[in-house]
């Protein structure tokens, strides 16, 4: 038989075993079969050279038209099933309702964070921050700390080594993890005139044993106002709306006489409500916060003769444990589903 009479007969046999693959792994055969290197068509190919010269072209032609054919037909084929390979094994009613998709929720700590900035922004507050990689001059020495306060140990403080020296530098350009959120004031004042409104949440570190009401890290929120004739009252006035606004109307303030370096006078700032009540006390304490030293704004370059201001700071983690009547700060970072799904 000539070998242009032999294509169609072949063409159609390969047709047919196509359609006749009852999966993907049977339809691999099948291409091997007739298009692969070693099939059907692969072999015409070689016989090509035993036509006279005048014969080869058409011949060729011929079958490189069939095989585009083939291949267009084993794509279709396989499409086909691949699609039923993806169906479901099992008769599926389309009918019945879809899955939700469940949704996240914010964690604690957010929604706590979240309430502290809206309730401040309500009295004109806005919302800096600054790096967690703080150096010694903006963490301790613009705030007035002294060069021996206990703060400063390495017992206290995360420091930070250069990897490029053998010896630790200097304490002036030493790096840390910053202990409070109080360095981005000094780095908010450093940058604009008064007067400075702002709120500072943000992780902060310090070298504690992690225990039921302790953590190395943990989230602080800072507040600062500067203005022409601002006082203690502005301060007292500003706590109580916060508070009253994060724990319950009912919620009453102290304040107590203490020492921080960056503000004078200084106070601890102790509350009494309902809740506090059914825990067994009378008061808890609950931040620090004072007027701004002098000499921090002299740092800065602000006249402490022309503007004065207060400043204080909280922990995140202690409002909302109160908040929620949590009894172990770890269960915030523990990621656990069970406890974060209640909130």
């Amino acid at each position: 038989m000539a070998l242009a009479d032999q294509i169609e007969p072949l063409k159609q046999a390969a047709l047919a075993d196509m359609a006749a693959a009852a999966d993907l792994a049977a339809l691999e055969q099948t291409k091997g079969k007739w298009v692969g290197p070693q099939g059907q068509f692969t072999g015409l190919m070689k016989q090509l050279g035993a036509l006279p010269r005048e014969e080869r072209p058409a011949a060729g032609k011929l079958i490189n038209a069939v095989k585009g054919e083939l291949e267009t037909a084993l794509a279709a084929r396989r499409a086909e099933l691949e699609l039923q390979a993806a169906l479901p094994k099992e008769p599926t009613d389309f009918t019945l309702p879809g899955r939700r998709r469940t949704l996240g929720k914010l964690h604690p700590l957010t929604q706590v964070t979240d309430d502290i900035v809206r309730s401040f922004r309500k009295i004109g507050f806005v919302v800096a921050d600054g790096p967690e990689i703080e150096d010694d001059y903006h963490c301790f020495d613009a705030l007035n700390t002294p060069a021996d306060h206990p703060a400063r140990d390495t017992h206290d403080t995360f420091y930070l080594q250069d990897q490029s020296h053998s010896e630790p530098e200097t304490r002036n350009s030493q790096l840390l993890l910053r202990t409070h959120t109080s360095s981005v004031q000094i780095r908010v004042m450093e940058k604009q005139p008064p007067p400075v409104r702002i709120i500072v949440p943000g992780r902060v570190y310090r070298r504690d044993n992690a225990d039921a009401t302790h953590n190395p890290t943990f989230h602080q929120i800072e507040g600062l106002y500067v203005d022409k004739g601002v006082t203690a009252g502005d301060l007292k006035g500003t706590v109580e709306f916060v508070f009253r606004e994060l724990m319950g109307a009912d919620v009453k303030i102290r304040f107590r006489p203490h020492y921080f370096s960056y503000t004078e006078p200084s106070f601890e700032i102790d509350f009494t409500s309902a809740l506090v009540k059914k825990l067994g006390k009378d008061w808890l304490e609950i931040a620090g916060c004072g007027m701004v030293h002098p000499a921090v704004f002299e740092t800065v370059g602000y006249d402490p003769e022309v503007w004065t201001g207060w400043a204080f700071g909280f922990g995140i983690e202690r409002i909302a444990m109160l908040r929620y009547g949590i009894n172990d700060i770890r269960l915030f970072y523990e990621n656990d589903l069970r406890f974060l799904r209640q909130f």
